[in-house]
C-alpha cells in the first residue's frame, strides 16, 4: 500500500506482552461478546415472536367470538374477510407506533434505525389493509342487504363515528404518500415531519368506530380486554419514551453548549457540560436527538452521533457544514440550552459479537467511529481502523484517532482520494483491493462503518463477499 495515503501503528505495549495474559484477555473478550450476541439474539426472536403473536392473536380471537357466525353466508364471508383485514391492519399500527416510540429494548436489539424502517414497511401495508378493510366490509354489508354499495355507503355516512374513520383513512394515507422516497425528498424535514403528525390525528380519529360500530369491542366479547391492552401499551409506549422521558432527561441534565471548537475547515466540535450525564447510559457511537433552545433553532432536532465517549459532565458531537440544517451551528454561543433524546443506536459496543473489531469511518463519519474507538474493548493487534476521505481536509478527528490507535494498539490506515470507481469505498490508490487486505480476519470480526449512504453500501457489499455475516456487519443511517 502507497506509504502517502495509509500506515500502519501497533502500541509497543502489544509487542512486549505477556502471551499468557494477551490469551486469556483474547478468551475473555471472546466469550463476553459471544454471549453478548446470543442475549440480542434471543430478544430479536422474541419480539419477532411477539409481534407476529400481537397479529395472529386479533385474528385468533375475532374467530373465537364471531367466526360461526359470519362464515355462513356469502356476504357474511365477505364481511368476515373486511374484518380480519381491519384487525391485522389495526394490530399493525399498534405495532407500527411502538417501533416509532424509541422503546430501550427495541433499540437495544435491532436498532432506531432499522426500527423506524419496519416502521415505514408496516405503514405502507396499513393504509392498503385499510383500504382492504373498507372496500370488504361495504361490499359484504351491501350484498347482505341486497343493495348497492353506493347505497351502503350513504348509509353509514350518516354515522359521526364512520366519517371519522373515513377522514382518519384518507389522513393515512396522506401521510403513506409524503413518506415515499421521491416526494418526500421535494420538502424540508421539518414539513415533513409535520405532515406525519398528522398520523396521530388521523389514528385517534379511526378509533371511536371500533367501539361503537364493531360488535368485536363489546362488553363482554374475549377480543375485548386483548384491544384495550394494545392500545393502552401502545400509548404508554409513546407517552413515556417519545414525551415525558426526553422531558426529564433535558431538565434533570441541564445540558447546554460548553465551546464551539472548529474541527476542519468546515466543521466545528460542539462540546457540552451537565448534570449526572452517566445516568443517560450513553455511550460512545451512540447517537442523541439534540434541540437547541434558541428561537431559531428550537423546532430543529438535529440526529448527531457522539464523537467521544462521554463523561459524568460533558459530552462531545463533531457537526460539518452541510448546509441550511447545520450552517446556523457553526456559530453556536456558549451557554446556549439544549433539549435531549436518546441515547439511541447500536453504533456500540453492545453490538459487539466477537473479539476483533474493525471500524471504517468515511468524511464525517469519522466522528462516531473515533468514540466507538474510545469506548470499545480489544486486545493490542485485533484492531483494524480505516479513515477515508476525498481531501486531506476531511479527515475529521483524524490526529484523535491515530493517538487512541497508538494508545490501544490498533492498526490504523488511512485512505485519501477520489473513488477508485463508483461503486467502490476504495480510494483511486487502491483500487482493486478488499477489506480483508486490510483486515485479513475480517470475516470473523465485527465490522463498523460510517458515512454517506453510497460509501457504505459499497463498504457493505465488499464485506459482504469478503465473507462477514449479516450479523457482525455494523451501520447506522440517518434517512428520514
Amino acid at each position: 500500500m502507497s506509504t502517502n495515503t495509509s500506515y500502519a501503528t501497533d502500541a509497543s505495549v502489544d509487542a512486549k506482552a505477556d502471551p499468557g495474559r494477551r490469551s486469556r484477555w483474547a478468551d475473555q473478550l471472546a466469550a463476553r461478546y459471544r454471549d453478548q450476541g446470543r442475549a440480542r439474539n434471543l430478544r430479536r426472536d422474541g419480539l419477532i415472536v411477539g409481534g407476529w403473536t400481537v397479529i395472529a392473536g386479533s385474528v385468533a380471537l375475532f374467530l373465537a367470538d364471531h367466526g360461526p357466525t359470519y362464515f355462513k353466508t356469502f356476504g357474511g364471508l365477505i364481511t368476515a374477510y373486511g374484518i380480519i383485514a381491519g384487525l391485522v391492519a389495526t394490530a399493525s399500527m399498534c405495532l407500527m407506533l411502538i417501533l416509532s416510540a424509541r422503546v430501550p429494548l427495541i433499540d437495544r436489539t435491532i436498532g432506531q434505525d432499522r426500527a423506524l424502517s419496519l416502521h415505514a414497511t408496516l405503514g405502507r401495508g396499513l393504509v392498503f389493509g385499510l383500504l382492504a378493510h373498507a372496500v370488504l366490509l361495504i361490499a359484504g354489508y351491501a350484498i347482505t342487504a341486497a343493495i348497492n354499495p353506493v347505497a351502503m355507503f350513504l348509509q353509514l355516512w350518516g354515522t359521526f363515528d364512520f366519517v371519522l374513520a373515513c377522514l382518519g383513512l384518507v389522513g393515512l394515507g396522506l401521510v403513506g404518500a409524503s413518506s415515499i422516497m421521491a416526494v418526500r425528498k421535494k420538502y424540508p424535514y421539518e414539513a415533513w415531519y409535520a405532515i406525519h403528525l398528522l398520523s396521530y390525528v388521523a389514528i385517534a380519529a379511526s378509533l371511536p368506530h371500533q367501539f361503537s360500530m364493531s360488535g368485536m369491542l363489546a362488553v363482554g366479547t374475549i377480543g375485548r380486554p386483548f384491544w384495550l391492552a394494545l392500545w393502552g401499551i401502545t400509548a404508554f409506549a409513546l407517552l413515556t419514551w417519545r414525551v415525558f422521558l426526553p422531558l426529564f432527561s433535558t431538565l434533570g441534565h441541564g445540558l447546554r453548549v460548553s465551546r464551539v471548537v472548529p474541527a476542519g475547515p468546515d466543521a466545528v466540535n460542539i462540546e457540552f457540560t451537565g448534570r449526572r450525564l452517566d445516568r443517560l447510559g450513553a455511550k460512545g457511537g451512540h447517537w442523541l436527538n439534540w434541540r437547541f433552545l434558541t428561537p431559531e433553532l428550537a423546532l430543529q432536532p438535529h440526529p448527531f452521533s457522539l464523537s467521544a465517549d462521554p463523561t459524568n459532565t460533558t459530552m462531545r458531537v463533531t457537526v460539518r457544514n452541510l448546509g441550511a440544517g447545520t450552517s446556523r451551528l457553526m456559530s453556536l454561543k456558549p451557554g446556549t440550552r439544549v433539549a435531549v433524546e436518546g441515547p439511541y443506536g447500536m453504533f456500540t459496543d453492545a453490538a459487539r459479537t466477537r473479539s476483533k473489531v474493525v471500524l471504517a469511518g468515511a468524511g464525517i463519519g469519522i466522528a462516531p467511529v473515533r468514540a466507538l474507538l474510545e469506548s470499545t474493548s480489544f486486545v493490542p493487534g485485533d484492531a483494524v481502523v480505516i479513515l477515508r476521505a476525498s481531501t486531506a481536509h476531511e479527515l475529521y478527528l483524524a490526529d484523535e484517532v491515530r493517538t487512541l490507535c497508538v494508545a490501544k494498539g490498533a492498526t490504523l490506515f488511512v485512505l485519501v482520494g477520489r473513488r477508485a470507481a463508483d461503486d467502490s469505498w476504495l480510494d483511486a490508490a487502491h483500487a482493486g483491493l478488499r477489506l480483508t487486505d486490510f483486515a485479513p480476519w475480517a470475516s470473523d470480526a465485527d465490522v463498523f462503518f460510517c458515512g454517506p449512504n453510497p460509501w457504505m453500501d459499497a463498504f457493505a457489499a465488499d464485506a459482504e463477499r469478503c465473507g462477514v455475516p449479516a450479523e457482525q456487519r455494523h451501520d447506522e443511517r440517518f434517512d428520514w
